[in-house]
């Protein structure tokens, strides 16, 4: 076997493998002998067909057979021969010779990644502590969770539900299949398309409402997208929302079975504080996620990119089945998801080369420390840890998850890391975002 390769870009190489004659009629002529005990010929008996008349019969099938044999047989060995390692699937082309068989291999390869940059890298740092304020506005949070509603005789307002019966039409048809009756809304909720909820302020039950609204330019129906749409409402009722009293009633609901306020606030604080802890933590390995995709300059493979929009597009196809619509029918052209793709190619690529260049391995106790706090919010943390231990593929997401924060940890004693102080807010809200 001969090969050769030809770089015709920075990542993308062509390699050409040749495989001699004698090897390739060997193989034809083992896969004619067996063949012609087996194959069924008319006038012949069982495996006395001569090979002459399989040549003839089959011969095309046989080269073709063997043809894919030798790419699968060959064309790792010469990717080890040539200490080459592709990023993706090979595009192969078999060539037309008189003698022997030859195939070119289009691929590309893995960029070398440099860690220089990491050096020196200006990392802020995001500090943060509970406040009694933010424990107050958490339990109005709760309150919220668990409010009821009443019926009021008034125009509708912010943060009331309203019910209503309502019909659109855009283009002079009709897509709400007629009229759609009973339909519940809080308004300010963003269930509905941007400028709808707003209609609906100021009006009591009874009244009706007309007005046009523009769907957005990504709306997921494509006949919809971008269109005026006029709709028609009837106010229905309006109800507003009627928060609990903190009692020993709500408190026990969460789970703090002696009922004292003392004792739910100190529960509601420590779990703020776990939260927060966590939030610190993400925030922090997105900035140095963010300083490394900046900082650290890499070349990286389409074949790559395109796997990972693929991945990124998986749960959109999957709804969209669940929908019986195909992935077209949702509108979302591949490169919405290019740039994410991008980043997620590049931080992996520079994560591996950092766990592999200093021999990072995963720390067991680590893992263990890392299960044990997820479980902490459950009612039977042991459960949950035996729930981990129980499956590898369960464990080894949370492996992976350590594994990728010990490279982090590695990039930040090597970076300038600067302490910022924020509110508890900012950590949560972008961390919910």
């Amino acid at each position: 076997m001969q090969v050769s390769v030809e770089k015709t870009s920075e990542l993308s190489r062509k390699m050409i493998v040749s495989v001699p004659d004698a090897v390739l009629q060997e193989k034809m002529e083992t896969r004619f002998k067996k063949l012609a005990r087996e194959v069924k010929v008319d006038g012949f008996r069982p495996g006395k067909v001569p090979t002459s008349m399989v040549k003839k019969l089959y011969g095309e099938r046989v080269k073709q057979e063997v043809a894919g044999d030798l790419i699968q047989s060959t064309y790792f060995e010469a990717l080890q021969q040539q200490e080459l390692v592709p990023a993706g699937h090979p595009s192969i082309t078999p060539a037309e010779k008189s003698e022997g068989f030859e195939y070119v291999a289009e691929f590309e390869v893995y960029p070398e990644v440099s860690l220089e940059a990491v050096n020196g890298l200006e990392i802020n740092r995001p500090t943060a502590s509970v406040t009694d304020a933010d424990v107050e506005n958490m339990i109005d949070k709760l309150k919220q969770q668990k409010k009821s509603w009443a019926v009021v005789e008034r125009a509708s307002q912010e943060g009331d539900k309203v019910t209503i019966h309502f019909s659109g039409v855009s283009e002079g048809e009709n897509f709400t299949d007629g009229k759609v009756e009973n339909y519940a809304i809080e308004i300010g909720g963003k269930q509905m398309i941007p400028g709808f909820e707003d209609e609906l302020k100021g009006l009591s039950a009874g009244e009706s409402k007309t007005f046009s609204i523009t769907f957005p330019e990504k709306y997921n129906s494509e006949k919809l997208a971008g269109k005026v749409a006029e709709f028609e409402i009837e106010m229905v009722k309006v109800e507003e929302p009627v928060l609990p009293e903190l009692d020993a009633e709500f408190i026990k609901a969460y789970g703090v079975e002696d009922g004292d306020v003392d004792s739910f606030r100190t529960d509601v604080k420590d779990n703020m504080e776990r939260e927060l802890e966590q939030g610190l933590k993400n925030k922090l390995k997105t900035a140095v996620m963010d300083a490394l995709f900046e900082h650290v300059q890499i070349t990286l493979p389409n074949a790559l990119i395109d796997q990972e929009i693929q991945a990124l597009m998986k749960p959109y196809a999957e709804r969209a089945g669940k929908a019986k619509l195909k992935l077209e029918d949702l509108n979302l052209p591949q490169d919405m998801f290019e740039n994410q793709a991008k980043r997620r190619v590049a931080l992996g690529l520079i994560l591996g080369e950092i766990i592999q260049k200093n021999d990072i391995k995963i720390d067991a106790d680590k893992v263990r420390a890392t299960i044990e706090d997820m479980a902490k919010s459950y009612e039977k943390p042991e459960d949950v840890i035996n729930w981990y231990y129980a499956d590898n593929s369960r464990l080894n997401d949370v492996q992976q998850m350590v594994l990728e924060d010990q490279a982090v940890a590695w990039v930040i004693e090597r970076a300038r890391v600067v302490d910022q102080s924020v509110a508890f807010e900012d950590v949560m809200d972008r961390q919910q975002a």
